[in-house]
């Protein structure tokens, strides 16, 4: 089979190759999938730049989400069959034509949902759903604070909160995107390039807080989103995407930590605020009964048309390094596929 190897750390073009490589078979619990499908993730460019930790070493297939059909399970799985559409979360190796992972982390995909969309749903649907609903406990009314709002995630953050009452802030770093923000139902959307986040929102608040922040920046970013904070807010990162204005090495890293400020949990114990930290990594490694019952959850959702998973591009496989380049260019709106 073919797959795309991460061959070298630095710029996207010359740091894939696509070679031919074993087709994997099923073991204990797990199914193999024809992938017709993957996605890209912010994640993606972080390790292509050698900035993730997660990531194995070179060289090495990325990738966190594939749609296709099976084509082979283990004798021991019960509820998923031969030729099923089916869409998957993958702990890397979704660069591939094929891939084999353990049921937990499968689901069907419904007959109404395309492959593209289907992709979006599986990393970018099934964070926001975790964090948003699990993890920060949104409800009507709720003032909400989504960076990155025009990215995968921040569209399905808009419209998880949007479908749960809430009024809804997001920034976007051009005018461009502010419309599309707009379109998508964030009430008020924020042009970061042309004025600071958090005086115009204590301008529209009034000097009132925000209840929940979810932000994927991280840096300067949370530090600065702390300030907005209402007493009982939650504050969830799930990325530290400042990174990429760095270079490796222990003293970017520190720099890193020290622009995301001090915290100390006395001061959230008097302001009754929280810090949340959402790696769904880790979810996936320690708690995969979570991750498939959240995979499901947006499934149906999207099924029933209560959330549109938007695609922005899609490109070939032979074209996975203009795809690093239109991601990281950070002028892309959605989710990025690819297409075997």
């Amino acid at each position: 089979m073919k797959a795309i190897f991460l061959v070298k750390y630095g710029k996207s073009e010359g740091s894939f190759e696509i070679r031919e490589t074993p087709k994997p078979q099923p073991g204990e619990k797990e199914v193999l999938i024809k992938v017709e499908t993957f996605g890209l993730n912010f994640a993606d460019v972080m390790a292509r730049r050698g900035l993730y930790r997660e990531a194995p070493p070179l060289p090495c297939i990325l990738g966190y989400e594939v749609v296709g059909t099976i084509e082979k399970v283990a004798e021991d799985v019960e509820k998923l069959k031969p030729e099923q559409k089916v869409a998957a979360f993958t702990r890397f190796g979704g660069y591939a034509e094929y891939v084999k992972i353990h049921e937990m982390v499968v689901s069907p995909v419904p007959e109404n949902i395309d492959n593209s969309s289907a992709t979006a749903l599986v990393t970018q649907y099934c964070t926001a759903y975790y964090a948003a609903y699990d993890m920060a406990n949104i409800k009507k009314g709720d003032h909400v604070l989504i960076h990155a709002a025009a990215g995968g995630v921040g569209i399905a953050f808009t419209q998880l909160a949007k479908r749960k009452g809430c009024v809804v802030y997001g920034t976007a770093g051009s005018d461009e995107k502010v419309k599309f923000l707009e379109e998508n139902g964030v009430d008020y959307p924020i042009n970061y390039r042309k004025s600071n986040f958090v005086e115009e929102i204590n301008r529209l608040r009034r000097n009132n807080k925000i209840d929940v922040i979810f932000d994927p920046i991280g840096g300067k970013s949370f530090k600065q989103s702390r300030k907005l904070l209402a007493h009982g807010g939650r504050i969830i990162t799930f990325g530290a995407s400042e990174q990429l204005t760095g270079k490796r090495g222990i003293i970017p890293s520190l720099k890193l930590m020290f622009n995301f400020g001090f915290i100390h949990p006395v001061g959230l114990l008097m302001t009754s605020t929280g810090v949340i930290g959402v790696n769904m990594l880790r979810i996936a490694d320690f708690k995969p009964e979570i991750l498939q019952k959240t995979l499901q959850s947006v499934m149906n959702l999207a099924a029933n048309k209560e959330i549109k998973p938007y695609v922005g591009s899609s490109f070939k496989a032979e074209e996975i390094a203009r795809a690093h380049e239109y991601l990281e260019s950070r002028k892309s709106m959605g989710k990025i596929v690819i297409n075997w």
